[in-house]
């Protein structure tokens, strides 16, 4: 009789620890998502010797366009990226938009920085992506937030 209670509270405490532990993930999982997707958070491709960063500078602030800091470095290439040409903003619903400027170095050199202005999309949406397509690559650079 000793062994069977044992045996049943051993498997009540496992229980009530594994729902312990589910309920912590319920609550901690949506913040984790956040800070992946955090607007302030960097984000940062590499390829073909071309490293691009960009960090979301104000996204959503009211009646001030959307803006993203972006750095270009290579040892090897050129950077003539016309961005304002190559870069497209598109909303979790599927609209795109274009820059309206971009603030920085021209094109050329080895290191370029900058800020990519876009119009603020309305309605707000809930996640955007940025794409640069640079010259000579199959596929746009994507750096996407959660907002």
């Amino acid at each position: 009789m000793a062994f069977e209670n044992d045996g049943a509270t051993g498997r009540r405490r496992w229980w009530m620890a594994s729902m312990a532990l589910a309920g912590l993930l319920m609550v901690a999982a949506p913040w984790v998502g956040w800070a992946q997707t955090s607007p302030a958070a960097e984000q940062s491709s590499s390829e073909r010797g071309v490293t691009v960063k960009v960090t979301a500078k104000s996204i959503g602030v009211p009646g001030s366009p959307w803006e993203f800091a972006v750095v270009l470095d290579t040892h090897s290439a050129d950077l003539s990226d016309d961005l304002v040409q190559s870069a497209t903003l598109t909303t979790d619903d599927g609209r795109t938009f274009k820059p309206t400027g971009w603030l920085g170095a021209p094109p050329g050199g080895h290191h370029r920085e900058g800020v990519l202005a876009f119009d603020v999309p309305a309605p707000r949406p809930a996640a955007v992506e940025l794409r640069i397509h640079r010259p000579g690559e199959a596929a746009p650079r994507s750096f996407r937030w959660q907002l």
